[in-house]
């Protein structure tokens, strides 16, 4: 077949086709991330901003006062009380983040080597799912019943003849809040250490039993240090959702502790915007330095 091109031409001539226009690899990688880039800074580089920018402002109860002071940073760092409050979240957060890797290993390395079937696997997470059909609220609360003076746990106790009163401090206690946290969590270390322990090799540990290595050689020697990306992940998840909790920390606690996010709630509520700007800031300082620890210490660029 002739182009049309070459039917006007005349003989002899050579025909000149248009060249098509192409963008630098570079510019089109650049247009390729421009939606992602608009998304995170509208919804998360924006609001962070806008927070940084209050933190300075001037306030009264009346109203806030655009300004540029550093006292909502010195009452924040030069009080006692924050720094008391920090230290008790970091408290519950330690202590939320070993029995969740703890619990959510074993859950993790039963469901990857002790369930054959990829199809009971699922089913068996899927299980592990359940709670999250209903919300954080409903899951916490579900706890004073069971934990409470006349709840399951002291009445079943009492009737038992194990104690003889009922226990105290199994409700609005430190202990309430770290177990409600714990419950709420635990999936979040559960889903990332259980992805890492499926991609491990049979055959590594294959390799090592025939090497006449023991069950618990083969755990600390192959599995732990394979299964460490997906441990990390799952402490970032549940440091960050810990430190940031206040719901959890003022129900379960019956108002008798305290946390930075809490603390954060009630000067929102007391219309101190500036104040409460400022602690976020802090406490996003403080959880990018644990993220940035974690990091450090563990590679997980080959999970993601």
């Amino acid at each position: 077949m002739v182009s049309i091109a070459e039917s006007n031409s005349p003989p002899g001539a050579k025909v000149r086709i248009p060249k098509t226009f192409r963008l630098p690899p570079r510019a089109v990688s650049y247009l390729q991330s421009a939606p992602l880039i608009a998304i995170l800074g509208f919804f998360f580089l924006l609001p962070i901003l806008m927070i940084l920018i209050v933190s300075f402002w001037d306030y009264d109860f009346a109203g806030l006062y655009p300004d540029f002071l550093t006292l909502n940073y010195e009452e924040t760092l030069g009080s006692w009380v924050t720094w008391k409050t920090y230290l008790n979240t970091l408290k519950y957060t330690v202590a939320v983040w070993a029995l969740t890797t703890f619990i959510g290993f074993w859950v993790a390395y039963f469901l990857a080597f002790h369930i054959r079937t990829t199809t009971m696997q699922m089913v068996l997470f899927l299980v592990c799912t359940v709670p999250f059909l209903t919300s954080n609220i409903i899951r916490m609360i579900s706890w004073i019943p069971v934990l409470g003076r006349n709840g399951l746990v002291n009445s079943t106790l009492i009737e038992m003849g194990i104690i003889p009163a009922p226990i105290e401090w199994l409700l609005y206690s430190d202990f309430a809040v770290v177990l409600a946290m714990v419950h709420l969590n635990t999936l979040f270390m559960v889903t990332p250490i259980f992805n890492t322990l499926m991609r491990i090799d049979k055959s590594l540990i294959e390799a090592a039993r025939d090497a006449g290595a023991t069950g618990w050689q083969i755990l600390w020697n192959v599995i732990i240090p394979l299964a460490k990306p997906g441990i990390a992940i799952g402490s970032i998840f549940v440091v960050t959702l810990v430190m940031a909790d206040f719901s959890t920390v003022q129900v379960m606690s019956g108002g008798q502790s305290a946390s930075v996010a809490l603390m954060m709630r009630n000067q929102m509520s007391l219309l101190q915007y500036p104040a409460a700007a400022a602690n976020a800031v802090v406490l996003l300082i403080v959880v990018l330095l644990m993220v940035a620890a974690i990091l450090r210490v563990v590679d997980i660029r080959k999970e993601l």
